[in-house]
């Protein structure tokens, strides 16, 4: 049997106590870093679960992952995911994998970013799809548009959008909100369509699960400012008076 176990937001204390018990019968424990940024301890997740625990990178689940379903067919594995397991579409994947191959899959939900950004005030039900802003080398340094008209989209509909940003966990590369905010400023100046300029407000959301830090603010004066990670970034669509009651 294969468990997904969410970890949650921020360190080895946001683990469920059905987390932590799967985790302690299983034959072999796995984890991923790859989606976000962590500031907890293995050390201390190891004892807490009294296993060795494997790191995984992206590419053993992306191009690799037949390998972990195969261990699954007559052993407990676990795999730990930052976040809840059903968030990044990686995990949906290996689970259509797993079925198909006969292998049993259990789920363990924690926190993710999609509830967390509920303390923003911003009412859940009413952000659109989800964008990824990545990093110009992934895109071999084209503007990514597509998220570009997603962006817009939400906008026409009144919807906020919920802006991840890139990481690339292996080299400790975590994508800053100046740098996502740039070329966002660089795909309105190609595209022209009044979707985001330096005096759009927008929202900050940072440190979730951690010290929970949020800024509603200008884009030319967040553009002067740090933030601890992990953090996103949330365009409003249109803002409902609690919602911007909330805000300011």
């Amino acid at each position: 049997m294969l468990t997904l176990i969410g970890l949650g937001l921020h360190d080895e204390k946001d683990l469920t106590l059905r987390g932590i018990e799967a985790a302690k019968v299983a034959k072999k424990v796995y984890v991923e870093f790859y989606t976000s940024c962590w500031h907890g301890s293995l050390k201390n997740m190891e004892r807490i679960v009294g296993k060795k625990i494997f790191v995984l990178v992206r590419k053993d689940l992306e191009e690799e992952a037949k390998k972990i379903i195969e261990e699954a067919k007559n052993k407990k594995i676990v795999l730990f995911i930052q976040g809840d397991p059903l968030v990044a579409t990686t995990h949906i994947t290996l689970i259509q994998e797993a079925r198909k191959r006969k292998v049993k899959v259990k789920i363990i939900h924690n926190a993710s970013i999609v509830s967390a950004i509920g303390e923003t005030g911003l009412h859940l039900y009413k952000f659109g799809p989800t964008v990824t802003i990545p990093f110009p080398e992934k895109t071999k340094g084209k503007l990514p548009e597509s998220l570009y008209e997603v962006i817009r989209e939400n906008k026409k509909r009144g919807l906020h959008t919920l802006c991840l940003l890139d990481v690339v966990a292996e080299d400790k590369k975590y994508m800053s909100v100046q740098e996502g905010l740039n070329i966002l400023l660089e795909l309105e100046n190609k595209r022209k369509e009044d979707v985001l300029n330096e005096n759009t407000e927008v929202v900050v959301f940072s440190d979730a699960g951690g010290k929970n830090s949020l800024v509603f603010d200008k884009v030319k004066n967040l553009l002067k400012r740090n933030f601890e990670k992990p953090v996103v970034i949330i365009i409003p669509g249109i803002l409902h008076f609690t919602e911007r009651e909330f805000l300011t």
